[in-house]
């Protein structure tokens, strides 16, 4: 297990804290914890290549660990009010469509790399923003309406079109027949 993997796992566990906190109104704990979360995610990365400990299961943990953070503070935050339920479902219904892609390729023998697209990566860096903005409101009581309209309008936007894009991609995996002799897909569709 290298240091980058154990940065990763400790983000997987602060998800129940920051949920629990959230859900007992401890806002600025919450706020805090979410922080550190984010932030042991640039590091994980820079650890990684730092130190030369990029590994597959890294590759495959990171971005299931920044999915389990977002989508159950996403979901917190909805139930709570602090969300349109519009946005949140939109967030979980792509994340539950790409999964749903992989296992189908997966069953299909079409593998997929996982690899983020540009416009994954920006709506992912979106959605931290935006959480990581409400949780912020939350923690010290401010209130900013027309901020977080535009947050969430550039949320939506940015994780409709990453989900449109991962449609097209999974489309044109599912139609080629561009194998190599092994029985493996020669091109290389990303996933995240």
């Amino acid at each position: 297990m290298t240091i980058a993997n154990l940065i990763t796992l400790l983000r997987l566990v602060l998800v129940p804290v920051i949920i629990w906190a959230l859900l007992v109104d401890q806002q600025l704990m919450a706020f805090i914890l979410f922080l550190f979360a984010g932030l042991s995610d640039a590091v994980d990365g820079a650890v990684a290549r730092y130190f030369d400990q990029q590994s597959e299961f890294g590759t495959i943990l990171d971005p299931i660990a920044d999915k389990v953070m977002l989508v159950s503070v996403f979901i917190v935050l909805a139930y709570l009010g602090h969300l349109p339920l519009w946005l949140t479902i939109l967030v979980v219904s792509r994340d539950l469509l790409i999964v749903f892609g992989v296992m189908l390729a997966f069953v299909l023998s079409k593998p997929v790399t996982i690899k983020p697209l540009w416009v994954s990566k920006t709506n992912t860096a979106m959605q931290i923003i935006l959480a990581l903005w409400v949780l912020c409101c939350l923690a010290f009581s401010r209130n900013y309406p027309t901020i977080d309209i535009s947050l969430v309008l550039i949320t939506g936007l940015l994780t409709a079109s990453s989900a449109v894009a991962y449609i097209l991609q999974g489309l044109a995996l599912f139609a080629s027949d561009d194998t190599d002799s092994d029985g493996k897909n020669k091109t290389d569709y990303s996933i995240n």
